[in-house]
């Protein structure tokens, strides 16, 4: 069955930077292309960013373009989001995505937290 195990979250303070891994199982990997999504409290939960099943970025968030990093390394069946200039708007649970046959596959996600 597919699984996705998001990690690397935590608290950082404003300006430092946190890489979250998704580690995935289940399906085949290269196949496909992975998103990262996050909620805030009391907020919906926004896209971040999308890569090609080859590793190509594809999309970002407005808001996190020029900050975040997202990648995919096909050999270890992960995707990560490196995260830089952090700040407490990006405080939320991080999860990472896939869409296999019209059936999106979420992880438990990963709580980040920016603040002094």
């Amino acid at each position: 069955q597919v699984q996705l195990v998001e990690s690397g979250g935590g608290l950082v303070q404003p300006g430092g930077s946190l890489r979250l891994s998704c580690a995935a199982s289940g399906f085949t990997f290269s196949e496909f292309g992975m998103s990262w999504f996050r909620q805030a409290p009391g907020k919906e939960r926004e896209l971040v960013a999308i890569i090609s099943n080859v590793g190509n970025p594809v999309q970002y968030l407005d808001s996190v373009k020029g900050r975040f990093t997202i990648s995919k390394d096909n050999a270890k069946k992960t995707t990560y989001l490196q995260m830089d200039s952090l700040n407490a708007e990006d405080t939320a649970v991080y999860y990472c995505n896939v869409q296999i046959q019209g059936i999106g596959y979420w992880g438990l996600g990963t709580q980040v937290t920016v603040s002094s």
